[in-house]
């Protein structure tokens, strides 16, 4: 009834454009005829266009989930492929296990890694793929561990890999070595990294007593070719350093074991300090200021941050003209902090810490044009000296300052109104000290004393205390 309708209405229309009369009509009539035959046409293939558009919407889904499903493999693999490079946990244990069954090494964790199997590792936090770094737990204890293994060398499709390059540890002290001529050789690293410290004797025994593993009152061949394989590595030296200094304060992670130049830390529950960790793709996006409000956001209440304050200032104390000698930390940043259940502060990465001996002797050895040659680490700098184009080796802010700033934004973000004023006062006050700035050592101390009373009036009453 419709197509009729239909051809009814082109036979009215041909009608009325049409008269006999009309000199187009020839042009006209065959206008509408071919008109009328167009849409005839459509009526019979319309049916075969919507097969067809269905057919094509088809194909478009199935090409776009074969596409997903290829990029999805493409990051898996190159997810899997950075892993197996990055983590390589059990190459690690192999080669130290090994050493220590043939003999060459000993050490606290060997027994338990090796043979009972009751330290093992969880997770990997390895960012370089000569540095293993993963979660573990020995019985009741959870730690980090920490692995140095060879280099690893890359190599083109369808060559020979080259054997991988190991790194010449074990191999001192040599066979033959007395106790007393290992504790020289300790002796002169330690000075050398140290310089000239009245209670460097003290500090060998110290380390000679944490080589001893199985505590049987001697240190044998292959405990001394640990310890002597660990002290080679300057994060791990200063981690023993700072923890036999600061071992009845408790600001650096205790050191739990070791086995070779494999050793496992204390964990620490809550890092970093403060800050939020946005994924790499929002990093760009987040504008600074509105970033450093968000660090602020996840943060424990005003009097458990005071103390982990207090913390922090009392390790810059210790550190500063302490037993042995005087230590840098060349970056303050919050993420290299953590704390305890108990809110007590702990410097988790001690890379940042260095001697200020050797800092010194760096520094005299650079050559500069401008003061923006003259850094150490991240934020150790000291000033060039133009007219010989060396650096100068006294360094521009001490660690207080450097402490104040970080602390800043985090202890005037909740603070008590009433002392809100004079403690960002003092932190201002604490952030101007210089380095080079006369009667340095009494205004140094000056400040610490009236920022930790200013905070302990605050908190000394509070269970938090």
């Amino acid at each position: 009834m419709l197509k009729e309708s239909k051809c009814g209405v082109w036979r009215s229309l041909k009608c009325v454009l049409c008269p006999l009369s009309s000199p187009w009509r020839p042009t006209i009539c065959l206008f509408i005829s071919s008109g009328h035959t167009l849409f005839k046409s459509k009526q019979l293939c319309r049916g075969d266009f919507s097969a067809a558009r269905i057919s094509f919407v088809r194909v478009k889904y199935l090409f776009l989930t074969w596409l997903t499903v290829l990029v999805g493999s493409w990051v898996l693999y190159v997810q899997y492929s950075a892993y197996t490079e990055l983590c390589r946990g059990h190459e690690c244990k192999n080669a130290i296990c090994d050493k220590y069954r043939r003999g060459i090494i000993d050490g606290s964790a060997c027994s338990s890694l090796c043979d009972k199997e009751t330290l093992y590792m969880s997770r990997c936090l390895s960012t370089l793929p000569n540095n293993q770094v993963y979660t573990g737990s020995w019985g009741d204890h959870d730690g980090i561990i920490r692995c140095k293994l060879g280099e690893v060398v890359h190599y083109e499709l369808g060559e020979e890999p080259e054997p991988r390059r190991e790194a010449p540890v074990f191999d001192k002290p040599t066979r033959g070595t007395s106790v007393e001529k290992f504790r020289e050789m300790v002796f002169n690293h330690l000075k050398s990294k140290l310089g000239e410290q009245a209670n460097l004797a003290s500090l060998v025994s110290q380390i000679l007593s944490v080589a001893d593993g199985n505590r049987d009152g001697r240190v044998s061949l292959p405990e001394a070719r640990s310890t002597w394989a660990l002290l080679q590595i300057p994060p791990v030296l200063f981690e023993v350093l700072l923890g036999l200094l600061l071992q009845d304060r408790g600001h650096t992670p205790r050191l739990l074991g070791y086995c070779g130049d494999l050793y496992m830390t204390e964990r620490i529950a809550y890092g970093p300090l403060y800050g939020l960790s946005l994924p790499w793709p929002l990093v760009s996006w987040v504008p600074s200021g509105l970033q450093r409000t968000m660090d602020q956001w996840f943060t424990p209440s005003w009097p458990r941050k005071a103390k982990i304050s207090m913390g922090l200032l009392e390790l810059v104390e210790d550190i500063f003209h302490g037993t042995y000698g005087s230590f840098l930390i060349c970056d303050l940043a919050a993420a290299h902090f953590g704390y305890t259940n108990g809110h007590e502060l702990r410097l988790t990465n001690t890379r940042a810490v260095v001697p200020e001996d050797e800092f010194r002797r760096t520094m005299r050895a650079l050559r500069c044009e401008s003061d923006a040659d003259c850094v150490y680490g991240v934020d150790c700098q000291t000033s060039c000296d133009l007219s010989e184009k060396r650096c100068r080796e006294e360094p521009v802010q001490p660690n207080l300052a450097k402490a104040c700033g970080t602390l800043k934004d985090y202890l005037l973000r909740g603070a008590p109104s009433g002392m809100r004023e004079e403690l960002e006062r003092q932190l201002y006050a604490c952030m101007a000290l210089r380095g080079n700035a006369g009667q340095m050592n009494m205004e140094h101390s000056l400040i610490l004393n009236n920022l930790k009373a200013l905070l302990w009036r605050q908190i000394s009453h509070t269970k938090d205390s």
